[in-house]
């Protein structure tokens, strides 16, 4: 227990120092974004791809989903690089876009299990190990994971955004278009569950 602990302590203190080292960066990055500078997109793309991946291989529970996903992310954010308000926050930017991709992955695997009926499932082999366990890199690590796994996705989501990538209550409302008492709520209950599922 006292592992666990510390590496939720671990995950939330490195979440705390990068999002200082990213503020510090971030308006230049914007201001860059703006006029076209393919240096601060790169700056972007360095600063944001890890976080942005690891929220959307555990949101999905596929890698190749997730890069996908995380490659549509970027594309949008080339898109729309010049038309950013000066004052934009770029991990509240880009966590709303990589949610809003989730929910249209999610909506479209949906329909595709619809129509694949009574189409055997390919089984995945024992042996491999899934997208979580390759990001875990110790028991700790593995528990935290495989516990954030089972939480259902609305509070996995809300407790990644808070916990791991140190977001703001009330930024997370912002991406996912919900009051921030009410994210607060699904916080409280994330942390609840998470403490029950790692024997807390």
């Amino acid at each position: 227990m006292h592992a666990q602990l510390h590496a939720i302590w671990r995950v939330t203190l490195c979440a705390v120092v990068r999002s200082i080292t990213v503020d510090a960066d971030e308006r230049a990055w914007v201001d860059g974004l703006r006029r076209g500078d393919a240096a601060a997109f790169d700056a972007v793309f360095a600063a944001f791809r890890r976080r942005l991946y690891g929220y959307l291989v555990r949101m999905t529970r596929r890698r190749d989903a997730a890069e996908d996903l995380l490659q549509e992310t970027f594309l949008r954010l080339a898109q729309h690089a010049r038309s950013l308000d000066s004052d934009t926050r770029l991990a509240p930017w880009l966590f709303t876009v990589a949610h809003r991709l989730v929910v249209s992955w999610a909506r479209a695997q949906a329909v595709r299990d619809q129509l694949a009926g009574d189409l055997p499932r390919r089984e995945l082999a024992h042996d491999a190990p899934s997208p979580l366990e390759a990001l875990a890199d110790s028991q700790a690590q593995l528990a935290l994971e495989r516990a954030f796994a089972a939480l259902p996705a609305p509070y996995r989501e809300v407790a990644l955004l808070v916990g791991v990538e140190g977001l703001q209550p009330t930024e997370v409302a912002q991406i996912l278009g919900q009051r921030p008492d009410a994210i607060r709520q699904r916080l409280a209950r994330a942390r609840s569950q998470l403490a029950a599922l790692l024997g807390e």
